[in-house]
């Protein structure tokens, strides 16, 4: 089975760390992302979440493209209800024209954050109920400039910056099948709706200027180590971050432990389990194996994996293995 890897990032604080240790870990990343040959790199945006550093997410892309030269880099995704198409045109049109040929701009219509956020952002709460038209505007300011057109996105008009439509839900998947674009499933933390999502999307996809046939993208957890004992103990980490999500402060990653119980309840390991069904944790050929059944589950053309650990250093030799488990082509 031939599927594409790629990594999703939000540039994650640990306990102990700063903003700039993770905005540089993020750097860090995505140099080796591009020594190892994965697909593409992409940031998240999200809000007033401590734990997360990819909140101005193009600027992150711009930052993650200055110290790359081949990588793909883009958002998985922009949440777009909070912005104004014209306003992403621009700055993606920036990136492309800066970084040609290597920026996606992946949208979603969730907020990416709470309402206290949301009214800090000026966010208009039926915002989301513009979505469609908002992503069919940005296709007309990124693309050939039409007879008439009185609002130009400059940098922006002509680039082509591909979209991408993530979602975690059959609007998402309707929307990407009836534009012709490629879909991004949010498996990696929201994983029930993903089998029918895509289902749904492939049996319904209406060829497009940008794709002539579906391409879906499911994310998905991995943590690899050098034996299953060792990938499990670092997952703790992450159970770790998704039990204390919802708590003031949550989303820090905290050190992995031996024993969950002594610092997780049974109902927030139960939560953090589901949320995290879909992940691939263990030795390389342990991992590697998952992630192929995953694929296939997933009817998956790519897989995008996100992996959390306290320790940075974790993260990159996770990373690598994984590579090297499927003879990615290193550059």
């Amino acid at each position: 089975m031939s599927l594409a890897l790629s990594i999703l990032d939000l540039a994650p604080l640990s306990e102990g760390s700063t903003t700039l240790d993770a905005l540089h870990a993020s750097r860090d990343l995505a140099q080796a992302a591009e020594r190892w040959g994965y697909t593409r790199f992409w940031v998240a945006e999200h809000h007033n979440m401590i734990g997360v550093a990819s909140s101005a997410t193009s600027v992150l892309i711009g930052y993650l493209a200055a110290h790359t030269s081949t990588l793909r880099l883009g958002s998985g995704g922009i949440m777009l209800p909070n912005h104004s198409p014209l306003v992403i045109a621009e700055q993606f049109g920036t990136l492309a024209t800066l970084y040609p040929n290597r920026i996606d701009l992946g949208v979603g219509r969730a907020p990416g954050t709470d309402g206290w956020a949301m009214r800090a952002m000026r966010r208009d709460v039926r915002a989301s109920d513009e979505f469609p038209r908002d992503v069919q505007e940005l296709q007309i300011l990124l693309g050939a400039k039409q007879e008439g057109q009185m609002v130009i996105a400059n940098p922006g008009i002509e680039t082509n910056v591909p979209i991408y439509i993530l979602g975690s839900s059959m609007f998402g998947a309707q929307l990407a099948a009836l534009l012709g674009l490629p879909y991004a499933f949010a498996s990696h933390f929201s994983p029930d709706a993903l089998v029918d999502a895509v289902t749904w999307y492939r049996e319904h996809f209406e060829p497009s200027e940008q794709l002539d046939k579906p391409y879906v993208i499911a994310g998905v957890n991995a943590i690899v180590a050098d034996t299953d004992a060792e990938a499990q103990h670092l997952f703790t980490s992450t159970v770790r971050r998704f039990a204390d999500i919802r708590k003031p402060g949550g989303g820090i990653l905290k050190a992995p432990v031996d024993d969950l119980s002594t610092v997780v309840t049974p109902e927030e390991q139960f939560q953090a389990s589901h949320m995290l069904r879909y992940a691939a944790v263990g030795a390389p050929a342990t991992a590697k194996a998952s992630l192929e059944e995953f694929g296939r589950h997933a009817q998956a053309d790519e897989l995008i994996v996100v992996t959390n650990t306290y320790d940075p250093a974790d993260r990159l030799r996770s990373y690598e293995l994984l590579a090297e488990a499927f003879d990615l082509p290193r550059g």
